[in-house]
């Protein structure tokens, strides 16, 4: 994972319904616009934004999302932390296989977000939750 620094305060937004999962989207891509990533940039970091806050709400039992801008001295990017006090993940690579679903899903949910975004951090404990941190810059 690429390490960058915080541009400012992150704002963090709970999960606790299906509302909150559109009002994550809607923060994810007003930060995305104002640190300028492009049109695809921005659907991208949307579409994975909305896997993980469905995920959090859902697998998690709820959690929040903290969104924040970073640089790295080149270029500027959108962080978004997803943290839950759920369960935990069992069986991490297998969760991170393409097809694997516990939901009846497609099984598209962590492996395909972990591809719409530049960097993917993952970590999860059984009976302490999950921790996602992911982070797309601009080009």
């Amino acid at each position: 994972m690429t390490t960058g620094v915080d541009l400012g305060v992150p704002a963090t937004q709970a999960i606790r319904s299906d509302e909150d999962v559109v009002r994550v989207r809607q923060l994810v891509r007003t930060t995305a616009v104002a640190v300028r990533l492009s049109l695809v940039d921005q659907t991208k970091l949307v579409t994975a934004a909305s896997e993980l806050a469905r995920n959090t709400l859902i697998y998690g039992g709820g959690g929040s999302a903290e969104v924040s801008t970073v640089s790295d001295g080149r270029r500027r990017g959108v962080r978004i932390l997803f943290a839950d006090d759920g369960p935990g993940i069992p069986d991490l690579d297998l969760a991170l296989t393409d097809g694997y679903t516990t939901g009846g899903g497609l099984g598209l949910g962590l492996s395909g977000a972990r591809r719409l975004v530049d960097d993917f951090d993952i970590q999860t404990a059984v009976g302490e939750g999950t921790r996602i941190t992911v982070t797309k810059w601009s080009r």
